[in-house]
């Protein structure tokens, strides 16, 4: 057996084990339909995709990596991520910081997941045209994936939803810096992925 080509697979059913993990008791069982929505439709456009559209073992592990994150969010709720209530209570933070991070690894973890799809999909090939389509994509996704949010909060309407779905934590600029920071942390993949193809190690 070749561990290379069963790699996807041995991720998938872990990540499969720790989804069923999350839909175990979480906290708030309608903020984790919430946010297993996209869940669903992601996870199943890789699984149709997957013999047509094989990507890069290191795609797979950083796309798996995000999964897993969001996982532990919706189970807890990414306000209420119990290590990071902990961090806020032990230094004094104004709140559960768990969201701003899991924003901003998007950009880092999904950053050469898009630029491989374009580069091996669309062929636009390697080099600065990719890596700035890439980052152009991840910063629409963010803008895009806030609006949704917002326009789903107000389509249910309920305390709930609002508290621990959207997870504002009572600041009002919560979106634009959920948005900022994932544009950052594509321009940290950007860097780390143009070093690589310079010195031609990806």
């Amino acid at each position: 057996m070749n561990l290379r080509n069963v790699y996807p697979k041995i991720l998938f059913v872990i990540y499969i084990l720790v989804w069923i993990w999350g839909a175990i008791n979480p906290r708030y069982r309608s903020v984790w339909v919430d946010e297993n929505i996209l869940v669903v439709v992601f996870v199943g456009v890789l699984l149709i995709s997957y013999r047509k559209i094989r990507l890069s073992n290191l795609s797979y592990s950083l796309i798996f990596i995000f999964m897993v994150l969001h996982t532990i969010g919706g189970h807890y709720s990414y306000a209420e991520m119990p290590l990071f209530d902990w961090i806020k209570d032990n230094y004094q933070l104004e709140r559960n910081h768990y969201d701003r991070v899991v924003h901003f690894l998007f950009g880092v973890l999904m950053f050469y997941p898009v630029y491989e799809i374009l580069n091996r999909i669309f062929l636009i090939p390697k080099g600065w045209r990719g890596l700035f389509i890439a980052f152009f994509i991840i910063s629409a996704f963010k803008g895009i994936f806030e609006s949704i949010e917002y326009g789903y909060v107000a389509l249910r309407n309920n305390s709930l939803t609002v508290s621990n779905y959207l997870g504002e934590q009572g600041d009002s600029l919560d979106a634009i810096k959920d948005i900022s920071l994932g544009i950052f942390g594509a321009v940290v993949s950007w860097i780390v992925v143009g070093l690589g193809i310079k010195l031609k190690k990806i």
